[in-house]
């Protein structure tokens, strides 16, 4: 490769790659590659073996519709492909990925590759983030990739891939075109992805228009750290590559592996045929690597398909006193049940028994009676909303499913720990009028209690004490107060697994993001950065920490 000269010496862009048909193959051997998006709207592939599961109960349900004429399953449970990934649940018609314990939604997509490609081969491009782990390019990048350095290219500019990069594979280091920042890059060696039928073209690594570039454009629902405002969405163009932090971004060495928790207790029903389940197209409004800013955008109903119930699952049923009470304080019960409407915790009709009464036979509770949460108004069986709690933290609220409204005072699984809170005059980049704050989380490792994950063993707890900064102005100091109530409900930190080194049993962020370097904004953890403080707010309160907490 160091040898090559002409062309491949320079940076080249797709139609630089030599040999290449510009977004499309031909070629009818193709491999399927489902993808997720997260919180900064970059697509992560999941795992071969996650994908090969998914795309057999993707095929498996297109051919039964096609021979009935009936509807195709509308719902996959992730957890059959692999136990880590039990919480989460993808819905096809929606394209989203559900994660149960939380309310999560992300986007994902499916998308075809030649079989000769990077993704037939198993193979995968990552780039290091700063935690020292590899984080995967999107599959089209890395099928961009891999055809450069099978054609002896020294560099590439990712720029027509929407990204503001340069890859030299002689130094084997991305760099930032602005920044000049640099990061190293590797290609590693996987297993291939779910052979499938194509009756369309392939992808090649170049978007374009064609049918599936549009259905798979990125115009699904709004991604976790957005969707709880409709203000200050990130650009649909171009994306930024900040590094995994979060439980909720993947390393591609453990595919995504996200907080295994215990689920719900296992319905009785399998998962419903929907006529209207099929593979829907978005909304026209052209190719794009990010998000949809539209107005109106809501969170859909999502199916929700449990697996069946752990005998841990079962003990915790027989005891339903309390986590009746607590059902009963925020459900007031219906008298008519509408005929037509889901409960979409089972996806059985309201008017139907509950799909979780025979996990729940030792409730007061009837299968038939439906409930309607007070706030929202939204509808379900009373007996899935119990099972629902009792596999949770049992804290005394509930959280809406369909809406995440947040009833009573919602706690997490933080392990013991300090808060130290301090200021300093230096100020933030962008914020040049005020001083810092400085926030100083210390939590040592221990044994976790009957609400994390694994009780009874060892867990880790890498990287503390953590420095966090904020700017000391009025929306700072509003941020910090919020940020104190959140430390006592312990919801900033929880025991799972690492996102960036796949190490179980450690403690990890929770879903309400910090900013953890003062200035370079190179990662997406410093300053400047003029949505932060808004963003953040926004997590807080999905988490019912509002400016009412202040007031109490």
């Amino acid at each position: 490769m160091a040898a090559a000269q002409g062309a491949g010496s320079s940076s080249a862009g797709p139609s630089g790659l030599p040999g290449s048909a510009p977004g499309h193959s031909s070629n009818s051997t193709a491999v399927a590659v489902w993808e997720w998006q997260d919180e900064f709207g970059r697509w992560r592939p999941y795992q071969g073996n996650v994908c090969s599961y998914i795309e057999q109960v993707f095929q498996a349900s297109q051919q039964k519709g096609r021979r009935s004429g009936s509807g195709h399953v509308s719902s996959i449970p992730l957890g059959r492909a692999d136990p880590v990934l039990a919480p989460y649940v993808i819905d096809i018609p929606s394209q989203t990925q559900f994660r149960q314990d939380t309310g999560t939604m992300r986007a994902v997509r499916r998308q075809l590759f030649p079989g000769d490609s990077a993704a037939g081969q198993g193979i995968v491009w990552e780039w290091q983030n700063d935690e020292g782990g590899w984080s995967p390019y999107e599959m089209n990048v890395c099928v961009f990739l891999e055809q450069a350095h099978a054609t002896n290219h020294q560099r590439v500019d990712l720029g027509s891939l929407g990204y503001n990069y340069e890859v030299d594979f002689v130094a084997q280091v991305q760099t930032n075109k602005t920044t000049r920042f640099r990061r190293s890059v590797q290609r590693r060696l996987g297993a291939p992805y779910p052979v499938t039928a194509s009756p369309a073209p392939l992808h090649t690594g170049v978007a374009c228009s064609c049918q599936q570039c549009w259905l798979n454009s990125g115009t699904g629902p709004i991604t976790t750290r957005y969707r709880h405002s409709m203000i200050n969405f990130p650009n649909s163009s171009a994306t930024h590559q900040v590094s995994s932090r979060t439980a909720s971004v993947s390393s591609s060495n453990v595919g995504f592996v996200p907080y295994n928790k215990p689920t719900l207790s296992g319905a009785r029903s399998t998962p419903r045929l929907n006529a209207q389940s099929t593979w829907a197209l978005p909304q026209a409004g052209g190719p794009s690597t990010g998000l949809s800013a539209s107005n109106g955008v809501s969170a859909p109903n999502l199916p929700v398909k449990m697996p069946k119930p752990s005998k841990v699952n079962q003990a915790l049923a027989v005891t339903l006193t309390e986590p009746e009470a607590v059902v009963k304080r925020y459900l007031e019960e219906l008298k008519g049940t509408p005929a037509d409407e889901d409960c979409i915790i089972c996806m059985e009709k309201l008017s139907s028994p509950s799909g979780y009464s025979d996990t729940c036979e030792g409730s007061a509770i009837k299968p038939e009676t439906v409930g309607r949460l007070t706030n929202c108004q939204h509808s379900f069986h009373m007996l899935c909303m119990l099972a629902m709690y009792s596999s949770g933290n049992k804290d005394g609220s509930l959280q809406c499913p369909s809406c995440k409204t947040i009833y009573g005072e919602k706690t997490g699984t933080q392990p013991k720990g300090k808060m130290e809170v301090s200021t300093f005059p230096q100020s933030l980049p962008g914020h040049r009028d005020c001083g810092t704050i400085q926030i100083v989380y210390h939590i040592s490792r221990g044994i976790q209690g009957p609400e994390h994950p694994n009780p009874g063993m060892p867990y880790t707890a890498r990287g503390f004490p953590r420095y966090c900064y904020l700017p000391d102005n009025e929306k700072g100091r509003k941020v910090l107060e919020l940020l104190r109530v959140a430390w006592k409900r312990r919801l900033i930190f929880t025991v799972g697994t690492s996102s960036t080194t796949g190490e179980s049993n450690t403690v990890v962020w929770n879903e309400i993001h910090h900013k953890t370097e003062m200035d370079t904004n190179l990662s997406g953890h410093g300053y400047p950065d003029p949505n932060y403080l808004d963003n953040v707010l926004a997590e807080l309160a999905a988490q019912g920490v509002t400016e009412d907490c202040l007031r109490q």
